[in-house]
């Protein structure tokens, strides 16, 4: 495990180290341009966050495997349902400790920015400099993580040790066993330089519809990695993985309606940052909440059908949104004495939805947890979220293209005369949140019967495969 302590340490460090000069470009800009310009030290700081977050986030996913136990208190292994289920737990828990970050951040904004409106520009200035300082707290939660995984290694260790077994055995029955060293795969090794030297240099360029191409060379990249990494796995295996990656990519690529909606929210509907730093951590408290609930679901359950169920219940949800369009809650607040007005509306749909996103990459983890090869776990677990992440940008280019056909526009002002440069116009608002629900159902069922056609039938789609 000293490896992958060693790694976590160089990404936290490569954190802490890009937090610092943001926390100095904002407390101290003079200083720091007298070395480097500041664009300079902005890209440095841009370049090296990402890179100790990927460091960290790959060894953490080899690390979730290792946490799982594969023997009892008393020596005995462990059956493969109970293991299942440990990992399924595991990766619960994975997620939840994503959102109880997201959680965190949310409601440190909610008490930093409240009164922000008010605030001159050199007090919001300090408040963001106070943001900064208290991120440093990210990259010391993760070096305690590695020494309360060390301890607990330790204690599992000196238990077995007390009832008779030797070190080898030990070694073993943790899953530590180094007799067999895992060697460097020159494939996976090269696929992955060329994936990350493609998406900079390509980044670096000025080519027109260049995020298309960086998003197509990336997915034809991962997709060669994906099916040079699944050689080993028998027929069985290898599609349910297939299967499974392109349901969750696909529910994963469901466009949204871009910035054009927060706009009329903040316009229209008088929802402030304060409201909508609310908005955000109540979906994270209770997406919390929500995995905890769904968790024996997404172990008994086939990973078609619970994304079919995420997929039907969140084009329902997404009605209100459609409703406060087109004036419900004008209707709703004349009839409720203005209690059931736009923001009641709003938190009682985020209410209702916000368990659902983050549990459809549980299944998947859980199944690369307890079915990948032993040697490589880590590997896939780099290489399948990469690939579902790409996802994001095929949103993203999705919600881009919707966004030139449904064109929205913000109003801006001259900032010395007050005079109206750009007019706001939402005016097809509408039939964008309309297209956004369509497709948002249409594509995930679509998906779904293709995986069901052609990669879990009944003989490979069985829910204890899970899928």
């Amino acid at each position: 495990m000293s490896f992958l302590s060693d790694t976590i340490y160089v990404g936290a460090g490569l954190i802490a180290a890009s937090l610092v000069i943001m926390a100095s470009l904002l407390g101290d800009r003079a200083y720091m341009t007298n070395i480097m310009p500041a664009e300079t030290w902005y890209v440095l700081a841009t370049l090296l966050a990402p890179i100790g977050y990927v460091i960290q986030d790959t060894v953490a996913d080899a690390m979730t495997v290792e946490a799982v136990p594969r023997v009892d208190d008393q020596g005995q292994p462990i059956s493969g349902l109970q293991m299942m289920l440990g990992h399924t737990t595991m990766q619960t828990l994975g997620r939840v400790a994503i959102i109880g970050g997201s959680l965190l951040v949310a409601g440190a904004n909610v008490i930093a920015f409240s009164g922000v409106e008010s605030l001159s520009e050199t007090e919001k200035t300090a408040v963001y400099l106070s943001v900064y300082h208290w991120a440093l707290l990210i990259p010391v939660v993760s070096v305690l993580g590695v020494v309360l995984a060390t301890y607990l290694r330790s204690q599992q260790e000196w238990r077995l040790a007390a009832q008779g077994f030797e070190r080898d055995q030990i070694e073993r029955m943790l899953g530590r066993d180094d007799q067999e060293p895992t060697l460097m795969n020159p494939w996976i090794l090269g696929g992955s330089l060329t994936f990350v030297l493609f998406a900079m240099v390509m980044g670096l360029s000025n080519i027109p519809y260049k995020e298309e191409i960086v998003f197509a060379g990336s997915l034809a990249i991962v997709l060669f990695l994906i099916k040079y990494l699944t050689v080993e796995l028998d027929e069985n295996a290898r599609k349910t993985l297939y299967g499974t990656a392109l349901v969750i990519f696909v529910f994963r690529a469901v466009p949204t309606t871009g910035a054009g909606e927060t706009w009329w929210m903040i316009d229209e509907l008088a929802f402030d940052q304060q409201f909508l730093a609310q908005l955000s951590l109540l979906t994270s408290s209770l997406t919390l909440l929500g995995m905890f609930l769904f968790r024996r679901f997404m172990a008994e359950r086939p990973i078609t059908h619970i994304i079919a169920v995420l997929t039907v219940a969140g084009t329902i949800l997404y009605l209100p949104n459609i409703g406060l369009y087109y004036g419900i809650h004008e209707w709703t607040a004349a009839h409720t004495g203005g209690v059931v007005d736009a923001r009641f509306i709003a938190l009682f749909d985020t209410a209702l939805e916000s368990p659902l996103g983050q549990v459809s990459m549980i299944p998947m983890l859980a199944w690369i947890a307890s079915s990948a090869p032993e040697k490589t776990k880590a590997t896939y677990f780099a290489v399948m979220a990469a690939f579902v992440n790409l996802a994001l940008s095929l949103s993203q280019l999705i919600t881009k293209l919707l966004n030139k056909i449904f064109v929205i526009t913000r109003e801006i002002k001259d900032i010395t005369s007050g005079a109206i440069e750009v007019p706001a116009d939402y005016s097809q608002l509408g039939e964008l949140l309309f297209t956004v629900m369509f497709l948002g159902l249409a594509m995930p069922l679509l998906a779904i019967y293709i995986t069901r056609r052609y990669f879990l039938n009944d003989k490979y789609g069985s829910a204890k495969d899970g899928n």
